[in-house]
């Protein structure tokens, strides 16, 4: 049966899994989907996921890509993979794209965001899964000139992880934003670019917060972003605090309007 393109933006809990991208051995989020899509297209259908998020890493809209069967409407598909998925992943939103399409490739922004709790109750157990318990308060004003400072293109090998297989380190930086949780109970780091370095966002929150919290000097910051290793490097913050937010893709790439 011939096929077509699909976009599904997902929503996962990264607690239990050992990242997005599909391990011989370990439990992975992509392995999971694939799974479920195999039982409804009644063939082996690999999938292509816009952000390779590590373990414990969570997602609010990680973008997949794979071909479906034309048996198939974006609602029906959504709501069959949802019946199917374990409980911590959901399918928000299913896309008919163009021929072609490709989830990773085609992206023209992602966006993430990181949480801290600064506040002592960020230790209890319904939250510290899902954001860094720091339980200290921090220099909102250090915060803010770090994120100025990243706005931009840079070269990212004194924020990443060392030996990525990557043809280039430079990554430009629409948006570098620390505010006040709606919650008010800490900070949130929102950050998006044209492409993202393995371990950049959590080095560089690592690297603020050390900041932010008198560990080491402001002009740190400037200096690791013209570094050529990661050596000066503050320790990458803790995964459970970070989300992938938002995938973003020109609109000429969308096939139909989907369901909401």
């Amino acid at each position: 049966m011939p096929s077509r393109p699909f976009l599904a933006v997902i929503q996962y809990d990264g607690g239990g899994f050992a990242g997005w991208q599909r391990q011989s051995k370990d439990r992975t989020v992509q392995a999971e989907f694939e799974a479920v899509l195999e039982r409804l297209m009644g063939r082996r259908t690999r999938v292509t996921g816009a952000g390779r998020t590590d373990a414990g890493v969570h997602a609010l809209g990680q973008a997949v890509s794979f071909l479906g069967s034309e048996r198939w409407s974006s609602d029906e598909l959504r709501r069959a993979l949802n019946a199917l998925l374990p409980r911590e992943i959901w399918v928000q939103r299913v896309h008919l794209m163009r021929p072609g399409f490709d989830a990773r490739r085609n992206a023209t922004a992602r966006c993430y965001r990181y949480l801290i709790g600064t506040d002592e109750a960020a230790a209890s157990p319904f939250r510290k899964p899902y954001e860094w318990a720091l339980s200290r308060a921090l220099d909102v004003s250090a915060l803010e000139s770090a994120a100025a400072a990243l706005l931009g293109e840079h070269d990212f090998r004194g924020l990443a992880a060392a030996g990525a297989n990557t043809a280039h380190y430079r990554c430009r930086v629409a948006l570098a934003d620390w505010a006040p949780r709606a919650d008010g109970m800490g900070m949130a780091f929102t950050v998006e670019a044209d492409r993202f370095l393995h371990h950049m966002v959590r080095f560089i929150v690592g690297t603020m917060v050390d900041i932010a919290l008198g560990r080491r000097p402001p002009a740190d910051f400037p200096r690791l972003l013209a570094a050529t290793d990661n050596l000066a490097a503050s320790p990458p913050a803790p995964p459970q605090g970070l989300y992938l937010e938002a995938v973003h893709y020109p609109s000429d790439l969308y096939a139909e309007e989907s369901n909401a």
